[in-house]
């Protein structure tokens, strides 16, 4: 973990101290259990921002590589479930146990505690079924990447273009009416408010670079000819503003959104390594006469705005 960090080699400084954490573990440096320095005793040891350590920190811990318990600090987790600290399953056994005492408390036998509780839980995932929820973002890969990748529990949501809003026919109006929540990305947010009025409550989310992919990038050598193919210029100019903030804008990309095969073969043939948007990286590969790298870019929902999410859904079964 205190391997020193090499600043100009393109990957991030946080890329950086994640994989150098990832490697202490899997060589068994650091044991299951084990406490690790608090974000400020590292950033100081490695000569980096407190937030490089910190996002380091948060992309181990949404990869249950380590776990943080408030007033107590950063541990490495036991994969084997064996673990003495704290940890999601643990802290939701102890919710349990609270409930079943309290129920023991009113009078109610365990096997009626256990008949209660399921049959709540199958009303609440009834619930959850049921719930109409609505992801607006302005270009087609992020829009169906995203729906799909924000639902669980059973909910579905449906994907809508914001140009599809601004045009707003009877079906995407009937949508929104039936919607229980909206999500749409904080770079957004200001603009589906307007357009949907406060009808309906609305959820931005933070979408980041994937850290695999950003890592993926950053390993292919500079003076390589690299292509961007994608279905529209917004999430081409999304791609470049994110290896522009990775500190991989030295990289030469050139970007193509003509959907003609003729002409995505000849830009396939003309790079040496290939961005392309969410699923369709074996579209592309098909077009390769050589070997070449081909690369999904995938943007995924921070940590933070997952639990608001839950949190904002959880909210709709007290209404």
């Amino acid at each position: 973990m205190d391997t020193a960090l090499i600043r100009k080699n393109g990957i991030p400084l946080y890329v950086q101290v994640k994989n150098n954490i990832l490697s202490d573990v899997q060589s068994g440096v650091r044991k299951p259990g084990e406490q690790l320095p608090t974000e400020r005793e590292l950033s100081e040891r490695l000569g980096v921002s407190r937030n490089t350590v910190s996002q380091a920190y948060q992309d181990l811990e949404a990869d249950g590589i380590l776990v943080s318990i408030q007033g107590r600090g950063t541990f490495i987790c036991d994969r084997d479930d064996k673990v003495r600290f704290e940890n999601r399953r643990d802290l939701l056994s102890k919710v349990i146990d609270v409930a079943l005492e309290e129920g023991l408390q009113l009078g109610f036998s365990i096997e009626e505690f256990v008949d209660i509780a399921t049959k709540r839980a199958q009303q609440k995932a009834a619930l959850l079924h049921d719930v109409q929820v609505v992801f607006i973002e302005c270009n087609r890969e992020q829009v169906e990447y995203f729906s799909r990748k924000l639902e669980f529990g059973g909910i579905h949501i449906t994907p809508l273009l914001l140009e599809e809003l601004k045009d707003a026919s009877q079906k995407e109006r009937s949508i929104l009416e039936r919607a229980r929540l909206v999500i749409t990305t904080f770079f957004h947010l200001d603009e589906v408010q307007q357009l949907i009025g406060s009808s309906q409550q609305v959820i931005a989310v933070s979408l980041d670079p994937e850290l695999e992919t950003i890592v993926k990038v950053a390993r292919i050598p500079q003076e390589k000819r690299v292509g961007l193919i994608c279905k529209s210029e917004n999430f081409a100019g999304k791609v470049l503003n994110a290896l522009r903030q990775a500190r991989l804008e030295e990289l030469h990309v050139s970007v193509h959104t003509d959907a003609d095969a003729e002409r995505v073969r000849a830009f396939v043939g003309s790079q040496d390594a290939l961005i392309v948007s969410p699923g369709r990286r074996r579209e592309i590969e098909a077009y390769c006469k050589r070997k070449q790298h081909v690369i999904e870019f995938v943007f995924q929902p921070d940590v933070a705005s997952v639990n608001l999410l839950r949190a904002a859904l959880a909210d709709t079964f007290r209404h």
